[in-house]
């Protein structure tokens, strides 16, 4: 399916394709071109201009907004990648992006010197995103991961795993907010909880490695769907409807990413029940599967690729390591919500101010995991949203048996 859709794209690519950027005509800096998703807030605006004033003259970084969508982004992307687009230096990519784009050889691995300054003080989970095989493929930027959100006024002690957290919203009649759209956001729930089980969805070969952690994760999913406490319409739920969800009240638990504290916050200051909310939000690690056993949370963010058509790889290479210095890192924090990669800013002042919460999301993004690190990931993806969904109806050994069936199908490049 991807190799046709690839196919495809790249006869549509050549009708919008630029020219490669160089040098201008009256000998001035190189315009490096950053294709990176419209982040609002003006950060990456602000990255961009730092490193251009750094640059002294030698470049400068002119963004390319993609769309806000992942899909969308990729999509685009993609098309000029296999276009063989010389427009594109550098590359925000989705953490799901690197093996797909190292195998179809679109970025170029990061090696020697530059390998070692952009690993260097990373934290373990970001870093893993951006590997493949064992190399490099990208430079770790922002980083992000769920916590579980939950109203102290309700909520006495907090549950460990998500049975007990079942239980308690049971027993309080109230609801929990999660992810369980038929999405991306369904398979990170998935992921996560098989990670936490001990498991993995695929092994370093790609191949389906699902047994009882998957079966374990199957059997939370089918609980959490058969219960009073799943919201109504929770099918539909996505990160925003979860937050909504969460601030009007009717839910004492949700897992959600660090921007639901922000946006309780900026609502708190104008409404009274939201305020009512933000003043008893608190935080706590993502649910575990089994007792006594630390989850294991999977990650988002965004690495910076090398486009392989650059005109100027060299010169990209600089420009995305400037972009992933820590001062950097720090403005994406304060001004956009993004979590830092680097180890050393969970302790800075700034990025504390930034997320209340800083400790335990270092540490939950440093235990992180990723999705499957396999180049037909996109495909998996979409097995276990049409596989595991909608919840409510798995039957947990049968079910995960036909995801099995089902990866090893689409990761052979067929259909099912």
């Amino acid at each position: 399916m991807r190799k046709v859709a690839i196919t495809i794209g790249v006869a549509v690519a050549a009708i919008f394709l630029g020219s490669g950027c160089g040098s201008d005509d009256s000998g001035g800096s190189r315009t490096l071109k950053w294709y990176v998703f419209a982040e609002p807030s003006g950060a990456f605006q602000d990255a961009a201009e730092n490193c251009t004033k750094e640059a002294n003259g030698r470049y400068q970084i002119e963004i390319v907004d993609l769309p806000t969508n992942a899909d969308q982004q990729r999509e685009l992307v993609v098309r000029r990648l296999a276009a063989e687009d010389s427009d594109i230096d550098i590359i925000g990519m989705d953490v799901i992006w690197t093996a797909e784009f190292a195998e179809a050889e679109w970025i170029k691995e990061v090696t020697g010197a530059a390998r070692e300054q952009a690993e260097r003080g990373v934290l373990p989970g970001p870093l893993e995103t951006a590997k493949y095989q064992g190399r490099l493929w990208a430079i770790p930027f922002t980083s992000n991961t769920q916590l579980l959100w939950y109203r102290k006024d309700l909520v006495k002690q907090v549950p460990e795993t998500w049975d007990e957290m079942i239980e308690q919203a049971e027993r309080l009649d109230t609801t929990i907010q999660v992810q369980a759209a038929r999405y991306e956001g369904f398979v990170v729930w998935f992921n996560s909880l098989v990670a936490s089980a001990g498991g993995e969805i695929v092994d370093d070969a790609g191949d389906p490695v699902l047994g009882a952690p998957a079966e374990q994760a199957a059997e939370v999913l089918k609980r959490f769907a058969s219960s009073s406490v799943a919201p109504p319409a929770f099918t539909n739920n996505r990160e925003d409807q979860a937050r909504l969800g969460f601030e009007a009240g009717g839910s004492a638990f949700q897992v959600n990413y660090s921007f639901v504290y922000a946006s309780a916050k900026t609502g708190a200051e104008t409404n009274p029940a939201v305020k009512k909310i933000f003043d008893n939000m608190a935080w706590a690690r993502w649910p575990s599967v089994d007792p006594g056993k630390k989850s294991r949370v999977t990650l988002g963010g965004i690495n910076l690729g090398i486009g392989s058509y650059s005109e100027n790889p060299e010169l990209a290479e600089e420009a995305a390591l400037c972009l992933a210095q820590s001062d950097n890192q720090v403005i994406a924090s304060e001004k956009g919500g993004l979590a830092p990669t680097n180890a050393a800013l969970y302790d800075d002042p700034r990025i504390k101010k930034a997320f209340p919460f800083a400790e335990l999301l270092g540490e939950s993004i440093a235990e992180g995991v990723p999705r499957p690190v396999t180049p037909a990931y996109s495909d998996i993806s979409l097995a276990i949203q049409q596989t595991l969904h909608p919840p409510q109806d798995i039957d947990p050994q049968k079910t995960i048996a036909d995801l099995k069936d089902n990866i090893e199908t689409v990761s052979n490049g067929g259909l099912f």
